[in-house]
């Protein structure tokens, strides 16, 4: 069910019948030459809307700007701090719960949000005694890509523009991939990236970390499915 779309006179007893309430949350940036720059926000939005119907739950209008710090400098990426997202998150959760939300789900498209949407859940843990607050990022997908993947990961953490996310946006969003325009580029990504600020121009021209040219929508259906039903049984744990 769409929140948005939603009417003032009827929404209070649609939501006293779920009290679920997921809110995709993306960015704005550099996905090399065969995704968009909003690949984060349509792969948020396109799994909030496969989780709200497999939990009955409402999807909340994207949150479409992410702290993308490492990418800013790249033509078409938008950066916004933590501190910023951590707020707007908050006071979302915060005006939700008022109105009867007792399960607020934040599913992230983007890796660079993730401490931005733990700090959030922490606050509306103090706030918002009753709500169970979730922060998604794919969970269990780790595993599921090992089992896939045709080539070694670039980086143990960091995926973006390659074989796995690329065979995401196949999935969910095919529609705005060009994979005529697909590359290979497995950078090396040095040691201290890991241990200090480092914009990645100083190792990628694309933005790309892998082989874009291995992905398929098998590969991806396989991980975004099993990522999908651990986020269920997490939303269907009693609290």
């Amino acid at each position: 069910m769409q929140f948005q779309y939603e009417n003032s006179y009827e929404i209070k007893g649609k939501m006293e019948k779920t009290r679920i309430a997921i809110l995709p949350v993306g960015a704005v940036e550099a996905h090399g030459p065969h995704l968009p720059l909003g690949t984060d926000n349509l792969l948020a939005e396109r799994l909030a809307e496969k989780l709200a119907e497999r939990v009955n739950g409402f999807v909340l209008p994207t949150l479409p700007y992410g702290q993308v710090w490492s990418l800013r400098n790249f033509p078409g990426s938008i950066n916004i701090s933590n501190e910023s997202i951590i707020r707007f998150l908050a006071d979302i959760g915060e005006s939700l719960y008022k109105q009867g939300v007792r399960t607020f789900a934040m599913v992230n498209g983007h890796l660079g949000n993730a401490p931005a949407l733990k700090e959030a859940a922490r606050v509306l843990y103090e706030s918002c005694p009753e709500m169970r607050v979730f922060y998604f990022f794919y969970p269990g997908m780790s595993q599921a890509a090992a089992e896939v993947r045709e080539t070694a990961s670039a980086h143990g953490t960091y995926f973006h523009a390659c074989e796995i996310e690329t065979s995401f946006m196949l999935y969910l969003a095919p529609e705005y991939v060009d994979m005529k325009k697909a590359i290979t580029d497995i950078p090396e990504i040095p040691v201290h990236a890991d241990v200090t600020p480092t914009p990645w121009e100083e190792f990628t021209d694309s933005a790309v970390l892998g082989d874009a040219k291995l992905a398929s929508e098998e590969k991806g259906k396989y991980i975004i499915e099993i990522a999908l039903e651990n986020m269920v049984t997490f939303l269907k744990m009693e609290s």
